[in-house]
């Protein structure tokens, strides 16, 4: 079998697209590792790089790609479920400071939908992209659904979802020195907050008790921004 022929028998094995995806994800968290964790060197912007690069040179399709990486896809199911043990261990805490993150949660919710609408519209984008980008600052298959409902591009907002969680990740930990932050709870909550499960995987590389808050503010905001993103787009009358 020559060079051409066996890379088409790989580039079409759905095996191949998952050890790829394995291989390039072990990569990138060892520069990760190998920066001490520096916020620029992100695992996940890496792996996208890099697959991305992959499947461009290669011309495969994103669907073959997913076919063979779907697994991955299904452990994300188990792994949010997994959030569940560091909320435990840390419960006292939790609801020691209740009151504070529905706080934050309302107002953090809402500044980053309502901001990111007025400078968009004030750009002059059309209805369809707002509502697409309406709620980036939650998982998604959560803001993927949303999206759907209301009229906008389910793979848009995926696309800014990821951008939203990568840019978090890596802007929320120098931020908060600049804001001399020192409660990792409220860093946690935060990065969550904004940046979903990206900000979330982050906050747990800088701190237990951070990546704990990151997880709780993601799934409080995977249920309070469905409930008012079609608030704000009739508010503000888009």
């Amino acid at each position: 079998m020559n060079s051409p022929t066996l890379w088409v028998y790989l580039a079409s094995s759905p095996l191949f697209w998952l050890t790829a995806t394995l291989v390039v994800w072990v990569l990138a968290d060892g520069l990760a590792a190998a920066s001490k964790r520096h916020p620029l060197v992100n695992p996940v912007l890496i792996s996208i790089v890099f697959i991305g690069a992959l499947l461009a040179a290669s011309g495969v399709s994103y669907k073959t790609y997913f076919d063979g990486a779907q697994f991955v896809h299904f452990l994300l199911g188990p792994a949010t479920v997994a959030l569940g043990v560091p909320l435990y261990r840390h419960r006292q805490l939790v609801a020691r400071d209740l009151l504070p993150m529905a706080a934050a949660l309302g107002v953090g919710a809402l500044v980053a939908i309502t901001s990111a609408l007025l400078i968009a519209r004030a750009m002059g984008v059309p209805r369809e992209v707002l509502v697409s980008l309406a709620p980036k600052s939650v998982t998604a298959g959560v803001a993927m659904a949303v999206t759907e409902a209301l009229g906008g591009i389910p793979s848009l907002t995926a696309a800014l979802v990821i951008l939203t969680g990568i840019t978090g990740a890596i802007v929320v930990t120098p931020l908060m020195n600049l804001l001399r932050m020192r409660d990792y709870a409220a860093r946690g909550f935060a990065a969550g907050l904004a940046a979903h499960g990206i900000g979330t995987a982050r906050a747990f590389t800088v701190d237990p008790i951070a990546g704990t808050f990151a997880g709780i503010a993601m799934g409080l905001n995977a249920v309070f921004t469905p409930l008012v993103v079609p608030l704000v787009l009739t508010w503000l009358k888009i």
